[in-house]
C-alpha cells in the first residue's frame, strides 16, 4: 500500500500571473501530504519570469524549455518526450496540468504513460478575442479529444464551467469540478498606509491624487484602449486630480503609448511622474502589496477573463474595482458592492469611471465589502482542502489507497 499519492504538476510557463500562484500554493502547501513536483516552460520574452514567486515559497521547479507559448510542431514534440521521460523516473499517481499548452502536451504524454489519474485546469480559454474562426474551431476539437480522455477538468470559477459545458460544448457538466483559485492574501492586509507612502513617494504620486490602476501584461485582449479613451473623457469632467498606472508590460505597449500620445495625453515609462503626468506606464513590478495599497481604484478592460487575480489582490488590499463583465470576473468581485461593472461600451466604461472618481463614500463602502469578500472566498487554505478532497476522490476511483495522511498546516 502506498504511503503517499505522487503529483506532477505541469504549468504553461513561468510568466507573473494567476496560475503561476495557483501551482505554487498547491505544490507547497500540499505536502507533506502530497509528494509534488512542479513543472514547466520559462516565461516568454515580453513576459516577467515569476521563478521569484516559486523561491519566495521553496518550490523548485523543472523546467522545460522546448515549452513556449507559440505553437510549434518540433519544440512541442520535444516537451512531450521531456514530460515523459519525466514521468518515467517521478512515477506520478496524479498529472495535473494547468492552462492550454501544458493542457495538451502533458496529457498526452500522462496517457501514453498510462499515469493512473489526468486532471487538467482551465484557468480561462481561448474560445474567442484571441484568434480566428478556423483555429478557436480547432483548438476546441482538440479540447473536446483531451477532455474525453481525462478523469476530471477544474474550472476556477461558475462562470468558466457555464462556458466550457453549455457555450463551447468542450465537455459534460458532471466531469467539470468548480475549484476557485486561492492566495496568501495577508500582506494585501498589512500596514497599507505605509505601503501606500512608500509607493507613492517613489513614482512622485501626491497623496492627494486620485490614482486609478490597470495591473497586467500588455497584450490586445486586455484592451487598455478602453481606459485611455475613458481618461481622455473625464480630464475635463471631474474636478479631482487623477492620474493613472499601469503595471506591467509586453507586446502592445507601443501600442498603448501611441493611443496615449493621440488622445493628447501625457506619460513616463519607467520613470517618476512629473506635474501634470496623466498616465505612469511602470513596467514589471515585483511588491504588489505595496501598489495595490497605493490605488484608489482598480481597473481591467478585458475583452476576455478566466479569474484575474489581480481583482482578488485589489479587494483584499480595499480598493474598489471597476471593470468590464467578461469571463470569470462575475464569480470574482460582487457587483455593485465590490465593485462596478460595464460592457466594453467606452460611454458606459466612462460613465461608471466618472461616478467611482466623484463618490467617496461609494469607493469607501466599496473597500470594505471587496475586502471581507476576498479573505473569505479566496484564501490559500480553501484551495488546498478543495484540491486534496478531489484528489482522494479520484484516487479512490482507481482502486488506490494511501496511509499517512497528514493535514497540510
Amino acid at each position: 500500500m502506498n504511503t503517499k499519492p505522487r503529483v506532477l504538476r505541469i504549468l504553461n510557463r513561468f510568466n507573473v500571473g494567476g496560475p503561476v500562484y495557483n501551482v505554487t500554493y498547491l505544490s507547497r502547501y500540499m505536502q507533506p501530504e502530497f509528494e509534488t513536483l512542479l513543472a514547466g516552460g520559462n516565461a516568454g520574452e515580453n513576459e516577467e519570469s515569476s521563478l521569484y514567486i516559486l523561491e519566495q515559497n521553496g518550490i523548485e521547479p523543472v523546467l522545460i524549455d522546448e515549452m513556449q507559448r507559440s505553437v510549434s510542431i518540433l519544440d512541442d514534440i520535444r516537451s512531450y518526450r521531456r514530460i515523459r521521460a519525466l514521468i518515467r523516473e517521478f512515477r506520478p499517481h496524479i498529472v495535473h496540468t494547468h492552462a492550454s499548452k501544458a493542457g495538451a502536451v502533458g496529457r498526452m504524454a500522462a496517457f501514453h504513460e498510462k499515469v493512473p489519474v489526468v486532471v487538467h485546469t482551465f484557468h480561462g480559454h481561448v474560445f474567442h478575442s484571441y484568434f480566428g474562426k478556423t483555429r478557436t474551431t480547432v483548438f476546441k476539437q482538440i479540447e473536446r479529444y483531451l477532455a474525453r480522455r481525462s478523469d476530471r477538468i477544474v474550472a476556477i470559477s461558475d462562470k468558466l464551467k457555464h462556458e466550457l459545458v453549455q457555450e463551447h460544448g468542450i465537455t459534460s457538466a458532471d466531469k467539470v469540478s468548480v475549484v476557485p483559485l486561492g492566495f496568501d492574501l495577508e500582506p494585501f492586509t498589512a500596514e497599507r498606509e505605509a505601503k501606500r507612502r512608500a509607493f507613492r513617494q517613489r513614482w512622485n504620486i501626491a497623496e492627494d491624487t486620485l490614482l486609478v490602476g490597470l495591473v497586467g501584461r500588455m497584450v490586445p485582449v486586455k484592451n487598455h484602449k478602453l481606459l485611455i479613451g475613458a481618461a481622455a473623457a473625464l480630464k475635463q469632467r471631474t474636478g479631482r486630480r487623477v492620474q493613472y498606472l499601469l503595471v506591467g508590460d509586453g507586446e502592445s505597449r507601443n501600442d498603448i503609448i501611441s493611443d496615449i500620445q493621440q488622445h493628447g495625453l501625457s506619460y513616463t515609462y519607467k520613470e517618476p511622474a512629473v506635474p501634470g503626468t496623466d498616465f505612469v506606464l511602470t513596467s514589471w513590478q515585483q511588491d504588489t502589496p505595496e501598489i495595490y495599497a497605493a490605488l484608489d481604484i482598480a481597473v481591467l478592460c478585458s475583452f476576455n477573463e478566466g479569474t484575474p487575480v489581480s481583482l482578488i489582490e485589489a479587494q483584499a488590499a480595499g480598493i474598489p474595482v471597476l471593470s468590464t463583465r467578461v469571463g470569470g470576473i462575475e464569480n470574482v468581485v460582487r457587483e455593485g458592492r465590490s465593485a462596478l461593472l460595464t460592457s466594453t461600451d467606452s460611454t458606459e466604461f466612462s460613465s461608471a469611471l466618472h461616478r467611482m472618481l466623484d463618490n467617496d463614500e461609494l469607493r469607501s463602502r466599496m473597500a470594505g465589502a471587496g475586502r471581507d469578500f476576498a479573505m473569505q472566498h479566496f484564501h490559500y487554505t480553501r484551495l488546498v482542502e478543495d484540491m486534496r478532497q478531489l484528489y482522494y476522490e479520484l484516487l479512490g476511483k482507481k482502486g488506490l489507497e494511501f496511509t499517512g495522511k497528514e493535514i497540510y498546516r
